[in-house]
């Protein structure tokens, strides 16, 4: 199918913002009573927790996903929803009835379904990562803003009360100057099933394709090849040409927090370190790694080095003896050092504490800064989106922040990608010392699936 979509909304919402006169009903209030008609982009696995979610004290119109399996089971749920296999054709046949839309597709599909729901000016819901390479988050960044709509990415930690508390205690001088950043995820399990599930060879062999899946619309933008039962349903994380690995999945998770309290930004220079024989000429993920990424200072900020060491039972950081800890924890967990305290978080950043003797840590919690940074429901970032829509506000998570984060770590993992060293001039969007991966920051689509171009 062409994608007609994309351009038709796009000059007919360009003719009407020129005449003055842009009205899209989408953007007009909704009482607190008003329900919101909501459509669901993916429906299974975590897609579907999103979807049940949402629904709550709103109405599902519509459900689209490319597996009849998982369609069978969401229209089960929601019997009312109008079910489609395909969101070009589901926007064809019902913008006129949709308010606001969940996408929770794998990562290389979110950018053409968020667009084209942007486009007939639907407030979208993403999950983390916002995008599947620079260009598109940059571009879906923009879109928001000229579309008028409320947007999300789906990273539950920057609702929580933890991450806040990680921002105020940094701004309050606890830490001091904080030059060093480690995060860690533990051994990556590639056994049949879990997200990471590693195909018997490369390129992976063609397997026949399941009776309920539509593989063809699966692949959306991405380039034809045979299916595999390691790309789909589950274990797409660990290609890169569909997903972005484990440091992709997590980085929205356990870098949320310092990202936000630092104002990193952009990184200058990022450096890919693997063990022999983890890459598989770098279309999967490896086994483990260590990506260094360099920030520039910032203002009165001094440069930061963040390190994320991935795949390690347990990572290579030296613990000071003044933290009052023994060991990192195996699973995940992210380490601000600062020139007065070292601050430390989980995979995610809902509990932060500042790594101190007991005594001493009993004191600083007697004494604990002041609370600046408003709270909202803990975990709730679809409720926050929701909440946002009926208020006219925008969620802390929005496309202005949630690009950039996102935009750092497609840089982190283009580097563990490639490896090696990696300089980037984020003004330009380039990568300046390895021209050849220019083309990993605005990937090649297929025909039919080129949305954004004119923005």
């Amino acid at each position: 199918m062409k994608n007609t979509i994309s351009r038709r909304s796009f000059i007919t919402v360009t003719a009407s913002a020129t005449a003055g006169i842009l009205v899209i009903p989408s953007l007009m209030s909704f009482s607190p009573n008003n329900k919101i008609n909501i459509a669901v982009i993916g429906v299974g696995h975590r897609a579907g927790t999103n979807m049940r979610i949402a629904a709550k004290g709103n109405n599902i119109v519509a459900i689209c996903d490319v597996d009849d399996w998982f369609m069978q089971k969401a229209g089960e749920a929601f019997p009312k929803a109008k079910k489609f296999k395909d969101f070009r054709v589901m926007f064809d046949k019902m913008a006129n009835e949709i308010d606001a839309v969940v996408i929770s597709t794998p990562d290389h599909t979110h950018f053409p379904a968020t667009m084209a729901a942007m486009e007939l000016g639907k407030h979208v819901f993403v999950e983390k990562p916002l995008a599947h390479n620079v260009w598109q988050v940059r571009t879906m960044k923009k879109a928001a803003k000229y579309y008028k709509v409320i947007s999300q990415m789906g990273n539950q930690g920057h609702t929580t009360h933890g991450i806040r508390l990680v921002k105020e205690w940094y701004e309050a001088g606890v830490l001091g100057d904080v030059k060093e950043v480690h995060a860690w995820r533990g051994v990556n399990k590639f056994a049949p099933g879990y997200y990471f599930t590693k195909p018997e060879s490369f390129p992976p062999p063609k397997h026949e394709v399941p009776a309920n899946f539509d593989w063809d619309l699966w692949l959306g933008p991405a380039a034809e090849r045979p299916f595999n039962n390691t790309y789909a349903p589950k274990s797409w994380r660990g290609h890169y040409d569909f997903g972005n690995g484990q440091l992709g999945d997590w980085a929205c998770h356990t870098l949320d927090a310092p990202f936000w309290a630092l104002d990193l930004g952009a990184p200058k220079k990022v450096i890919g370190e693997t063990p022999l024989g983890s890459f598989n000429d770098s279309s999967f993920m490896p086994n483990s790694s260590v990506v260094t990424f360099e920030f520039p200072k910032r203002g009165n900020k001094k440069p930061v080095t963040l390190k994320w060491h991935e795949g390690f039972a347990t990572p290579n950081i030296d613990i000071n003896p003044e933290w009052g800890i023994d060991k990192l924890p195996s699973n995940g967990g992210m380490l601000m050092v600062g020139s007065k305290n070292t601050l430390m978080t989980g995979a995610r950043p809902e509990k932060p504490k500042i790594l101190l003797p007991q005594a001493q840590q009993e004191e600083f919690l007697k004494n604990l800064p002041a609370q600046t940074i408003p709270r909202i429901q803990e975990n709730a970032p679809h409720k926050e989106w929701i909440d946002a829509i009926r208020n006219n506000t925008l969620p802390g998570s929005n496309f202005d922040y949630a690009s950039d984060l996102t935009e750092m770590a497609l840089i982190g993992v283009m580097a563990q990608r490639f490896g090696g060293k990696i300089k980037y001039d984020a003004k330009k969007m380039k990568i300046t010392n390895r021209k050849e991966l220019n083309t990993y920051i605005k990937e090649p689509v297929r025909q039919g699936w080129s949305y954004g171009e004119n923005l």
